[in-house]
This record gives C-alpha cells, structure tokens and sequence, in this order.
C-alpha cells in the first residue's frame, strides 16, 4: 500500500531596514541536522496556509505572520512505499526582534540576510528556494 504525504518547507523573514533577514534553522541529528527552513507535516484535510502558520507558530513561538509566498516550488520524492510532496512557502512576520521558543527538535537558529543565509544552506532546494523568495521580495 502506497502512503501519500505532503509537508510544507517555510522560509520565515522580515523585513529589516535595508534587506529582508531569514530564519534558518538546524535540527538536533542526522541528515536533518543541516542549516534549512521550518518543516511540518500538512494534516489530513488541513488547507495549505491553515498548516503553514499552525507550523510557524508550534515550532517556533511566533504567533503574529502578515503574508504567505507561495514560491510554486513543489518537490516530489519516492522513499519506498511512501511517497513526500513538499510545498515551499516564505512567510513574513512583522519587523522587531522576535523572541522565539524554538520546538525542541531544533537545535541551533540564526537570522541571515541573504548574502551570509545562502551559503549556510546544505540542500540545492532549499538554495533555489531562497534565492526566489529574496528575488520575489526584492521585485515587490
């Protein structure tokens, strides 16, 4: 039997004064243990945007989010009999120092603007994901 699974991938920024700043995360282990955006599951029946800010909020305490970006990046991955899709959004949260209570899972985060984030990301995805969100925000 085939299982269909779909997550979500958000890239949480702000705007600072000059360039919008990136919340890169690092989870506690293995593979998963690389510099990345939030990752959640999507909940059966749950509407795309409904899990992206549940997400943001239970992984990383922000409660207030102003605009989802959807950066029409979907990936598809076979893993067995499990089959992932990942839809990739960016999510703005308002512009002050926010104190985040990080899930548990998440070992290390860092705010990055674009030059210093890019580099720090370990998966082509999430580069090509980065570098459409900050040319989606910059066009804005």
């Amino acid at each position: 039997m085939t299982e269909l699974l779909h997550r979500v991938k958000i890239f949480v920024f702000q705007h600072a004064i000059r360039e919008p700043r990136y919340l890169l995360l690092r989870a506690a282990q293995g593979l998963e243990g690389c510099w990345g955006p939030l990752q959640g599951n999507i909940g059966f029946g749950e509407k795309l945007e409904t899990a992206i800010r549940r997400e943001v909020i239970d992984e990383t305490g922000i409660l207030r989010s102003l605009d989802v970006i959807d950066l029409e990046l979907h990936q598809h991955q076979s893993l067995g009999d499990e089959h992932i899709i990942e839809w990739t959004f960016g999510i703005r949260i308002p512009p002050h120092d926010v104190a985040l209570r990080l899930d548990p899972k998440w070992a290390a985060f860092r705010w990055a603007d674009f030059s210093r984030g890019y580099p720090l990301l370990e998966l082509d995805d999430d580069r090509a994901a980065l570098v459409r969100l900050h040319a989606m925000i910059r066009a804005a």
